[in-house]
């Protein structure tokens, strides 16, 4: 996973607690007292510094590989998860990145699958890697499928 991983995950958990931590300190020393909204401003940077350790800890936990018969990925961070998806289940493989994604050069491959539930993405690839990764489980999706 890219390290920009990371940094999109510390940027949206900036933008947070700056909005929500000083917007909230803000109200409070005007509603309540300066007390509570500089308790309020201690809260979300409590918030901030915890979120941005588990941002780095959070791309560490992503990683995957390409098996012969099934995508293998693995993610968490305090319950480690494996999903193991066989090429031939999938139906759909897209590529997603939004407007701070893009900026930061980095996209997901949704994998979508016959059951909902068994729905996966892998998150913070390079664009180009996420792109050539699409179109491998794409072409492996078709060949898989051919014998049902």
């Amino acid at each position: 996973m890219s390290p920009a991983l990371a940094w999109y995950r510390r940027i949206v958990v900036g933008v947070l607690c700056l909005i929500v931590g000083g917007g909230g300190a803000v109200l409070l020393s005007v509603w309540a007292s300066w007390y509570w909204g500089a308790a309020w401003a201690v809260l979300a940077l409590a918030v901030l510094v915890t979120g941005w350790i588990l941002a780095g800890l959070f791309r560490g936990s992503w990683g995957y590989t390409e098996g012969a018969e099934e995508l293998y990925l693995t993610y968490g961070v305090f319950v480690r998860q494996l999903v193991v998806i066989p090429y031939g289940r999938m139906q759909v493989v897209d590529v997603t990145a939004d407007l701070l994604e893009q900026a930061l050069g980095i996209a997901t491959v949704q994998v979508r699958t016959a059951a909902s539930t068994a729905d996966t993405r892998v998150v913070g690839l390079p664009l180009a890697e996420a792109v050539r990764m699409r179109d491998r489980l794409a072409a492996r999706s078709e060949s898989f499928s051919t014998g049902l």
